[in-house]
């Protein structure tokens, strides 16, 4: 691991991951779990954040050239500081990515669009999550994008909670990219006893 990734995952295991089996916990999907990842603990964390932007930048940067990506984004509220993170990285390092949000619904007023951003000029996107369980938050996103006519080439996400959702979200065509999974952070746990 790089050291900004190093730290990312330390900053991660320390804010953000609660392991607890009595009780265990019951996550969106209305599974039980005795993992918990609350990834805004992170991302609304300054130094969190900065590094999720340049370890998933990282990350995708070999893909930005060649598949022409040239927005980032996925359903508000867990994407949206990794989108704008990222895009800071990118931008950085001399590369435009366009920050975009997917809504939970339809804007109410005016031009009832779905996406915010500078959607307009972006033609291939990678859709993003925090953590992914069964996938139905980013595949939401996904399809979201398409009927907006941008062309999705990838899934990114923090945590994959290794149970289904990269299975789920591949079945819609697409390349899933973790920067982390559930094994990573169970053996951190276990080898800290």
């Amino acid at each position: 691991m790089s050291s900004n990734r190093d730290r990312l995952f330390d900053i991660l295991y320390a804010k953000s991951f609660i392991y607890r089996e009595d009780p265990p916990f019951t996550l969106v999907s209305g599974r039980q779990s005795f993992y918990y990842f609350d990834c805004k603990a992170t991302t609304l964390d300054p130094e969190g954040v900065t590094l999720v932007g340049e370890v998933l930048f990282d990350a995708i940067e070999p893909l930005v050239c060649s598949l022409n990506i040239d927005g980032i984004g996925g359903l508000t509220l867990g994407a949206d500081p990794i989108a704008l993170s990222t895009a800071i990285a990118a931008l950085r390092r001399g590369t435009r990515l366009s920050p975009l949000i997917v809504r939970k619904e339809p804007k109410k007023h005016g031009t009832q669009k779905w996406i915010e951003g500078d959607a307009a000029s972006v033609k291939n996107v990678i859709v993003i999550d925090d953590v992914i369980t069964t996938g139905g938050s980013t595949i939401t996103a996904i399809e979201r994008m398409r009927e907006s006519g941008l062309s999705v080439v990838r899934a990114a996400v923090i945590i994959d909670r290794e149970e289904g959702g990269r299975e789920n979200i591949e079945k819609t065509g697409l390349e899933v990219i973790s920067l982390f999974t559930r094994s990573d952070f169970n053996a951190r746990r276990l080898k800290n006893g």
